[in-house]
């Protein structure tokens, strides 16, 4: 019995290979497949691999960051951040998010400068466990907190005007009067805080 030809294509249905749409559709299959492929290989292997590193974030306050990684691991690993050794927990504030087929990616919402750190992931599966670490660094935009108070003083006294500061990186901070710089000398000089200014 002679062996059946394959059916025919139905009639209109072809493909174009120089079609963008087909190119990508099987580029999403050869992806897909080394997804497959990697981790196949490494449940014969043992234990989990980072792919690709965690990288250091820098952020404005109030904004969300994305921590993110590629890792490698058969069967499905159990996964934990952490910053600076202490569990972060999947809600609000911190969200574990797993993108297909390799990507796991911690999301920090609302930045403040509480948020500075080292944060961790730990990936381990039966046969290991492997992590890797990045720094989260905040931006704070320079800000005067509280200007000086409108001071009255006598003719030859020492009066001292001081303002509240922040921001992050250190602000650079100097005095004017009516617009014009003010340089210090060995009459009038500032000193500079964490905080807070102060003219003298």
């Amino acid at each position: 019995m002679a062996p059946k030809k394959p059916a025919a294509p139905p009639p209109g249905c072809s493909l174009d290979i120089n079609d963008p749409q087909v190119q990508n559709a099987a580029i999403r299959i050869q992806a897909s497949y080394r997804g497959h492929r990697s981790r196949k290989e490494l449940k014969e292997k043992g234990p989990p691999r980072v792919l690709e590193n965690l990288k250091d974030v820098v952020l404005i306050e109030g904004s969300a960051a994305k921590l993110e990684c590629r890792i490698s691991a058969f069967p499905d690993p159990f996964i934990r951040w952490s910053k600076d050794n202490v569990e972060l927990k999947d809600g609000p504030k911190y969200r574990y998010i797993f993108e297909d087929p390799d990507i796991v990616a911690l999301v920090v919402r609302d930045s403040s400068l509480s948020d500075l750190g080292k944060y961790t992931i730990s990936v381990k599966n039966p046969f290991g466990e492997c992590s890797d670490s990045a720094r989260l660094l905040v931006e704070v935009p320079a800000k005067i907190k509280k200007g000086p108070d409108s001071t009255k003083a006598k003719k030859g006294s020492t009066v001292n005007l001081i303002a509240h500061i922040s921001g992050e990186p250190a602000p650079d901070v100097g005095w004017a009067k009516d617009g014009e710089d003010i340089e210090e000398d060995d009459r009038v000089y500032y000193n500079i805080g964490s905080d807070s200014t102060t003219l003298t």
